[in-house]
């Protein structure tokens, strides 16, 4: 990149509001932010950063007028990469909630669970909320006992979003892994990472990154979320694909005019 993308963005939820300003051909907030598919359901979605954006502005109120989170609080969160794993990522940026992906629920405020990890999510003592990861965004059949149902709660929420309390770009935001190794970070210190692996991966405004990798350390985050952000571009995330031919990928890379293939 010549320039960074969004340059005045210190938290990355400020990288989304300027992709929302859009500006450029490159940088349209009406085409796809987040294309998801589970090749074991047969899922496709494809949210633009408008519709992306409701949905976080959604989340963002559910945590903080539901369950009570707020600046301080640490979420872990129990998700696949997933478009709502996204959502809640930015969801919990909004509040200034720090997110703990695959963190240890016993010592959490929150806990947002996936179906896979809901057993392990009753050990923490505040507020748990489930996920079905059901195709267009279906609840659970019956509700987990001790959790809320996010499918059920999130619909209810108002569509546009104001925290109580200001987010700084020094305050936690994020706790992840790298090579192994604990990497706690700040809202700056996360656009900052994001912004130097964009450069390192190539990344432009316009460019589409298809993702395999786990939200569970940074190098999954950084494909399938912060470093396309933050170059302005956008991601194709891919769930359950071990099975899928060579030949298919190709076709996929090339419906979603993909640019830079990760995992």
């Amino acid at each position: 990149m010549t320039a960074p993308f969004a340059a005045d963005a210190r938290t990355p939820v400020e990288l989304l509001h300027a992709y929302l300003r859009g500006g450029t051909p490159s940088v349209d907030p009406a085409a796809p932010l987040v294309t998801f598919y589970d090749d074991a359901t047969g899922e496709r979605v494809e949210l633009s950063a408008r519709t992306f954006d409701n949905w976080v502005a959604k989340t963002a109120n559910l945590l903080q007028d539901e369950l009570n989170a707020g600046p301080g609080d640490r979420a872990a969160l129990l998700l696949p990469a997933h478009w709502q794993s996204a959502v809640w990522l930015l969801a919990c940026w909004s509040v200034g909630v720090t997110a703990v992906p695959g963190g240890e629920p016993a010592a959490a405020d929150l806990v947002v669970s996936g179906p896979d990890g809901l057993e392990s999510a009753h050990a923490c003592e505040g507020e748990r909320v489930a996920l079905a990861l059901r195709p267009l965004g279906g609840r659970f059949p019956q509700r987990p006992d001790g959790f809320l149902d996010y499918a059920a709660e999130v619909p209810g929420q108002g569509d546009r979003f104001a925290p109580y309390s200001p987010v700084t770009p020094d305050a936690p935001a994020l706790e992840t892994g790298v090579d192994g190794l604990p990497l706690k970070l700040t809202g700056e210190q996360t656009v900052a990472l994001a912004r130097e692996g964009a450069v390192r991966l190539g990344l432009n405004p316009g460019d589409r990154v298809m993702s395999t990798l786990s939200y569970d350390d940074w190098t999954g985050l950084e494909a399938g979320l912060l470093a396309p952000l933050a170059a302005g571009a956008s991601v194709v995330l891919c769930r359950n694909s071990q099975g899928l031919t060579a030949e298919q990928w190709e076709k996929r890379a090339e419906s979603e005019r993909v640019t830079l293939r990760l995992g």
